[in-house]
């Protein structure tokens, strides 16, 4: 595809709300960017600030999630829409905070929040739908052993994209932070305000957990603090970007796309077990590869040091 082809893909400017074009997978860069984009001008034109949009795409997605309790493919159909408006609304909170640039650490945790809610409410009213159609109660051990995979593997796609963003675009996210950072702010805030404190407080809670997982890529980030090696860029580049589609393998849109199907072929409870079997054996092999990665760009830049 050429430039020009490229161009004429998107609208003019969308690009600039990229996090960046290498970390978008396909359906982002041709569906849900140019929406989202059109919808962050929207916003800034009436003066919505990006945590408005999250809780707006909140509301929605848990009006979705309900809509999947009844079993009624009209009734899902229409919540699968609602479903989409919510992921392009996810797109246009962050695109609006670079847009605007208004990216904030307290607007990245409300996005989190609305995340966390949309996903309650699909889990939980899958469950339902499951009991009230005389399913085993037993669903709940499995609906929890999904919540809980499902937390993990975004938590740590989110780790390894920040950190390519960090390393390969020279970008910083607004959710890209150290849980020493977040400490620094946790204690700087005043139980006055009381969300913002608890928000920080779980936050910083998922950083802790993202470097205990990730231990490597901490090590490489504080090895590299001082003085990134010049070199570090162009050797994370090579060595993670064929990651990067595994990483996008368990973003929200391959979820979205099997919930839609299992929705389709009316077996909703089959979403869960691909949660704890297919999607969490992606993500152990995605943090395998990239624990060798960052263990080999630590090994070159101790060798470079002892050379100098």
């Amino acid at each position: 595809m050429t430039a020009a082809s490229g161009n004429r893909a998107t609208p003019p400017g969308v690009e600039t709300t990229y996090k960046t074009r290498e970390v978008e997978s396909a359906l982002d860069i041709y569906f849900y960017r140019p929406i989202g984009y059109q919808l962050a001008r929207f916003f800034a034109a009436i003066g919505f600030t990006p945590s408005i949009v999250s809780l707006l795409g909140a509301a929605i997605g848990v009006t979705a999630g309900h809509l999947y309790f009844y079993p009624d493919l009209r009734l899902n159909i229409i919540g699968m829409a609602l479903h989409v408006l919510t992921n392009a609304l996810d797109n246009a909170d962050g695109q609006l905070a670079r847009l605007t640039n208004r990216g904030s650490l307290h607007g990245a945790i409300m996005d989190g929040f609305a995340d966390y809610a949309v996903f309650a409410s699909i889990y939980i009213h899958l469950a339902l739908r499951h009991v009230a159609g005389g399913g085993s109660p037993v669903i709940w051990l499995l609906v929890v052993a999904a919540a809980v995979s499902h937390a993990v593997q975004s938590m740590m796609i989110d780790y390894y994209r920040n950190a390519y963003l960090q390393f390969v675009a020279g970008k910083r996210s607004a959710d890209a932070n150290s849980s020493e950072a977040v400490r620094e702010v946790f204690a700087a805030t005043s139980w006055r305000e009381p969300w913002k404190k608890l928000g920080l407080r779980h936050y910083l809670n998922y950083t802790r957990q993202q470097e205990v997982l990730a231990p490597n890529l901490l090590k490489l980030r504080l090895a590299s603090r001082e003085v990134p090696p010049a070199w570090l860029a162009h050797e994370f580049r090579e060595d993670c970007r064929p990651l990067v589609k595994w990483c996008n393998s368990l973003a929200t849109n391959p979820r979205m796309l099997l919930l839609f199907a299992v929705l389709l072929i009316g077996r909703p409870a089959w979403y869960f077990v691909a949660e704890v079997t297919l999607f969490n054996a992606l993500l152990v092999y995605v943090m395998w590869r990239h624990d060798a990665v960052f263990h080999s760009l630590l090994a070159r830049i101790e060798a470079r040091r002892q050379r100098e």
